[in-house]
């Protein structure tokens, strides 16, 4: 079924007409991204991952500011435990050699 937003112009479509999450996503990345996630995502459910990043990258990183005495300012940096910090140190360390 056809939506009526198809041949309207985005620029008469207000957040404030959307329904829920559209209305919330307009406010925040504007209505063309709006529409544009309601075309590609409607009737799903999306989940975001609380990391942004991946483990694998973030352990990249990780490794390559490590001076041997950050492990406090990496924790912080990366929001991540010192014990989690020193975990993916060691497993780069066992891994090199």
């Amino acid at each position: 079924m056809k939506e009526v937003y198809i041949n309207m112009n985005p620029n008469e479509i207000e957040s404030e007409y959307l329904n829920g999450v559209y209305n919330e996503i307009a406010n925040t990345l504007g209505i063309e991204a709006a529409i544009t996630i309601y075309s590609t995502y409607r009737g799903q459910q999306i989940t975001f991952p609380v990391n942004f990043f991946t483990t694998e990258f973030i352990s990249s990183r990780i490794v390559a500011e490590y001076d041997g005495k950050n492990i406090r300012q990496l924790a912080t940096k990366y929001g991540y435990s010192e014990k989690w910090i020193r975990k993916m140190i060691k497993e780069h360390k066992d891994k090199a050699g």
